[in-house]
């Protein structure tokens, strides 16, 4: 037993160490499935998605960034994902499943593949931070989540299956003007706009060849996605200049834009043998130059700096006390 308790001593100190750009790491919550944590836009609050206490699958939670006032927004019915602030902070947009059932619905059938479930229940909704004044967004038939807002609020972007494949659309705060930016056969998802909000990084799928087109359609059609091959790539914010920043077969996702807009922080299991672990790493969009951020031999992901770029935040299963514990933490960010 002593063995074992130095080694994770030594563990956990050799990762912190690695760890030189995070500094003052606070664990925010305590238990359950808590990710995709986003900060709002006067940095003192987050929004994320959680499955805790008697809750059934996720919901939508608020928290002040000092770990205080943890709040449920979202109904409590269907499932929910991808909250996101308005910039000032008014609103919150997430997509919500619950105009198809109050019930949860039912997850992926567990096979040989890790899969995702693209519910076509799920549509895009806007709240008051408190949860009140519900909207709906869209109303198209098939999958809309994934929603985001621009740096000046003009503009929200988004994921849709509305036309037969998972592409990138934007459309106005209260649902208006909705248009599509992506064309190519795949999963293009994950968008946010850069800090100038003038690109969008986003994560895609692009089968290569007959056999894999064809088992892609397959899996959507049956709502489904397989994520063990994702990339990364930015446009322009109307869709223009698509370009590839990885490209190493991984599964990359979650990608958010440093501070600078000149690099992106994202998640990866292309140094894990089993494909299992995940850490986040930030890579130069131009030179392609990369530096791994995150050492943990557990799961790092679901990145964003804070409007300031002074902090990060992260969901992480470090320190868990069950299997498949995930919670929020939030450090410093040393450049």
């Amino acid at each position: 037993m002593k063995t074992v308790v130095v080694s994770l001593v030594l563990v956990a100190t050799s990762c912190a160490e690695a760890e030189k750009h995070l500094r003052n790491i606070h664990q925010l919550t305590f238990g359950g499935e808590n990710a995709e944590a986003y900060f709002s836009g006067d940095g003192k609050k987050l929004c994320f998605q959680s499955t805790r206490d008697s809750l059934g699958c996720d919901q939508i939670f608020t928290i002040n960034v000092d770990g205080s006032d943890l709040r449920m927004v979202s109904s409590g019915k269907g499932r929910t994902t991808c909250s996101f602030f308005s910039p000032d902070g008014s609103r919150i947009v997430y997509a919500s499943t619950h105009l198809g059932g109050e019930a949860c619905p039912e997850p992926p059938p567990r096979g040989p593949a890790y899969v995702w479930a693209i519910y076509g229940t799920f549509d895009i909704f806007s709240c008051a931070v408190d949860g009140s004044d519900l909207k709906r967004l869209t109303d198209a038939p098939g999958y809309d989540a994934e929603a985001t807002f621009s740096p000046d609020g003009s503009k929200i972007v988004f994921t849709s299956s509305r036309d037969g494949d998972l592409e990138i659309y934007t459309m106005n705060p209260d649902g208006s003007d909705q248009r599509r930016l992506t064309h190519e056969l795949g999963y293009d998802g994950g968008p946010f706009f850069s800090p100038d909000g003038t690109r969008i990084c986003f994560r895609a799928s692009r089968p290569a060849d007959e056999e894999a087109r064809t088992k892609y359609k397959g899996l959507i059609d049956r709502g489904l996605v397989e994520p063990s091959r994702l990339e990364l790539y930015v446009m322009d914010a109307d869709g223009s200049d698509i370009r590839q920043v990885t490209a190493d077969s991984s599964a990359n996702f979650c990608p958010f834009f440093h501070p600078s807009g000149k690099k992106l922080i994202y998640a990866s299991n292309k140094n894990a043998p089993d494909g299992r672990n995940f850490d986040l790493f930030l890579i130069d969009i131009e030179t392609k130059e990369e530096e791994q951020i995150t050492f943990q031999p557990t799961f790092d992901g679901f990145p964003m700096f804070s409007p300031d770029g002074r902090q990060l935040v992260w969901a992480s299963n470090r320190f868990g006390k069950q299997r498949g514990e995930t919670n929020i933490f939030i450090a410093d960010w040393v450049e």
